[in-house]
């Protein structure tokens, strides 16, 4: 069950996150909190608070109703201080306080790449998307991504189909999958052993402000970024400029790079990027090249090869007319 302090604290609406951490790390328990006034908190965050100060009464049934809410649902909830709490989080500038999770962490023993782009790409950076998923999920490399429509669907499509278990960043609560086209693929996610993850608390709608926000946390829990496919006003440049303030990898996709006639548009953002100096990714391997990986699976006999390449663009072109996308 999930910590009612915790929950409380997430709950006041006047705290960011870095404030919701360090206020937390002050207090003992549930006495401390409701001993505590609007002086003792200025004090403690350094500003002035505006707005009307929390009920406490009101604070404390928020917090059970989302404790219940979150056990009827099968969503866990891992706080800032907790050893499973995702340890690449605790690296930047303003991690999450809680973290609502339906399904299983990744092992913060293995790395993790992401993988972004544009929600209207053209049918070779689905194609391109869905091969280097695919054959990272065969490595046993999660993918992470957003779950929005475009690259980050078929990010994780493919890394499910290559036996990954994904990691899906969501703009709002775990019980409130959107867009409500991919929630049969987060279902999916969760029953291959991947997450949905979320620092929104249950009954947590999309907002626009939140996609910007859960960037940070797809850049932070990645090891690398790859942006497959972006056009110059695409939020993936928003991951982009995370992963670069956060010291992590960064490449581009070779579709987004050689685009030619009407596509290039969609790729112009990443093609911006690899002129100020990304690396360009055409296949898995060359990730894998970056982390010294073998590429070669020794136990299956399974190597990376044009035939299996063909076959990842047939299922990716079968997904994208599936998906009602024009090929």
């Amino acid at each position: 069950m999930a910590n009612l302090l915790d929950l409380m604290i997430n709950r006041i609406p006047f705290l960011k996150c870095y404030e919701k951490t360090l206020f937390r790390g002050k207090l003992e328990g549930e006495t401390d909190l409701f001993d505590v006034s609007p002086g003792d908190i200025e004090s403690l965050l350094n500003r002035s608070l505006h707005g009307k100060f929390f009920s406490k009464a009101e604070l404390r049934g928020k917090a059970e109703q989302d404790a219940a809410f979150l056990s009827m649902r099968g969503i866990t909830c891992v706080s800032y201080y907790e050893a499973s709490y995702p340890p690449l989080l605790r690296e930047i500038y303003d991690p999450p306080f809680l973290v609502f999770c339906r399904g299983l962490l990744p092992d913060p023993e293995k790395p993790l790449a992401a993988v972004v782009g544009t929600r209207k790409p053209s049918p070779r950076a689905l194609a391109e998307t869905f091969e280097i998923c695919r054959y990272l999920g065969k490595y046993g490399i999660p993918v992470v991504s957003g779950l929005a429509l475009g690259i980050d669907a078929m990010a994780h499509r493919g890394n499910l189909e290559g036996g990954g278990a994904a990691v899906a960043v969501l703009g709002s609560s775990p019980d409130e999958v959107y867009p409500a086209s991919n929630r049969p693929l987060a279902r999916r996610i969760v029953e291959q052993g991947g997450v949905l993850l979320s620092e929104y608390p249950p009954g947590t709608g999309p907002r626009p402000y939140h996609f910007p926000a859960r960037n940070r946390i797809i850049s932070a829990l990645a090891r690398g970024v790859l942006i497959v496919e972006a056009p110059l006003d695409s939020g993936a440049l928003i991951t982009a400029q995370f992963a670069l303030e956060q010291g992590k990898d960064l490449w581009v996709g070779s579709a987004g790079v050689e685009q030619r006639g009407s596509f290039a548009v969609l790729g112009a953002g990443t093609a911006k990027l690899a002129n100020e100096g990304a690396k360009v990714i055409t296949r898995a391997e060359d990730i894998l090249a970056e982390w010294g990986r073998e590429t070669v699976e020794a136990d299956t006999g399974n190597v990376h090869n044009e035939d299996a390449v063909c076959s990842g663009r047939s299922l990716a072109s079968s997904l994208a007319r599936s998906l009602n996308i024009e090929l």
